[in-house]
């Protein structure tokens, strides 16, 4: 290679455009692949805000397998969280990215789901873990459930989601199921069925509501929209709008990934989005009496499930 051409490719690697971030949300909750552009502003906002390392996670590991093209698992928390409230866990989804086939997947597991919350000692609603030990104990709690080894973490707040669906531009997704929101927002916002086009508060009451279908079709709601996110965060263009992106994640996002984690993902796992698979794991809801006497919802998910789940995990790691 010529020195001209060496120069050619440093001023190139030193001018980036667009930085492909592959981080989803809870969400929604999310986590995805997102487009960057502004170099020096991404790095400042990541090394600045968003990157947080945890004590349940050994970066050394998840780096060595970024490097190395290994697939990887990530756990996706889309957290409520406000003043005066230690916050629950709305969405929590383990991401595995494989590309070695270009292939991700999305498991939902939900909010409801009995087990057994690491560090407490007693069987309790996984979304709690959150309540009662933050980040830390959300992934100790969700390694325990599904025996598997997490290597990164992605955590947003839910209502920063709004905000980061109007920064690409709005939204698409294809609504299953005809309603109007008069539930958690009660904006009296119509949802027809079909294709429909979301803007940040619409967005809201689609992945919010559950009381007219269940929590299972919310969560698929929920993997709807990060997949949407996804989609059009990758083929934005506009620097404004990545700019403006930039600034959401900045204030509402943190991740143990730093600044050359996410580099590395851009460049060696961005065409794992080509072949996407989303499942929910199943169970069955169930009233359960605690000590005081009062009766909790559950949902009870079978030792053959979670099985079903750790095997669809360690197989995208094979």
């Amino acid at each position: 290679m010529t020195e001209s051409r060496r120069g050619n490719k440093r001023g190139k690697s030193k001018r980036w455009l667009k930085i492909l971030l592959a981080v989803v949300l809870v969400l929604v909750l999310g986590i995805g692949v997102y487009a960057f552009s502004l170099y020096n502003n991404a790095k400042r906002t990541v090394e600045d805000k968003i990157h947080q390392p945890v004590q349940s996670i050994d970066t050394a590991v998840g780096k060595k397998k970024v490097k190395d093209n290994e697939p990887l698992n990530v756990l996706l928390l889309g957290v409520d969280e406000r003043a005066g409230d230690s916050g629950r866990s709305d969405a929590l989804m383990v991401l595995s990215l494989d590309p070695a086939d270009d292939s991700m997947q999305l498991v939902s597991i939900p909010r409801d789901t009995r087990t057994e919350i690491i560090g407490k000692g007693f069987a309790d609603k996984i979304n709690h873990a959150y309540a009662f030990g933050g980040t830390d104990m959300s992934i100790n709690t969700v390694e325990n459930l599904l025996d598997i080894e997490l290597d990164y973490y992605v955590k947003m707040n839910m209502e920063g989601l709004s905000e980061m669906v109007d920064a690409v531009g709005g939204i698409t997704v294809d609504n299953q199921t005809d309603w109007i929101d008069e539930g958690y927002y009660k904006k009296g916002y119509h949802y027809e069925k079909g294709e429909i086009q979301l803007d940040g508060p619409k967005t809201m009451g689609y992945v919010r509501m559950r009381h007219f279908d269940g929590d299972f079709a919310r969560t698929a709601r929920q993997r709807q929209v990060i997949q949407a996110i996804v989609d059009k965060g990758a083929s934005v263009a506009s620097v404004n709008k990545v700019d403006n992106m930039i600034d959401v994640l900045g204030n509402n996002m943190e991740t143990n990934m730093d600044f050359s984690d996410m580099k590395n993902l851009m460049m060696n796992y961005r065409d794992t989005r080509k072949n996407f698979v989303s499942y929910q794991m199943q169970g069955e809801g169930t009233f359960i009496t605690n000590e005081n006497g009062k009766d909790i919802y559950y949902l009870v998910v079978s030792d053959e499930e979670i099985q079903k789940v750790h095997d669809m995990i360690k197989k995208t790691k094979s």
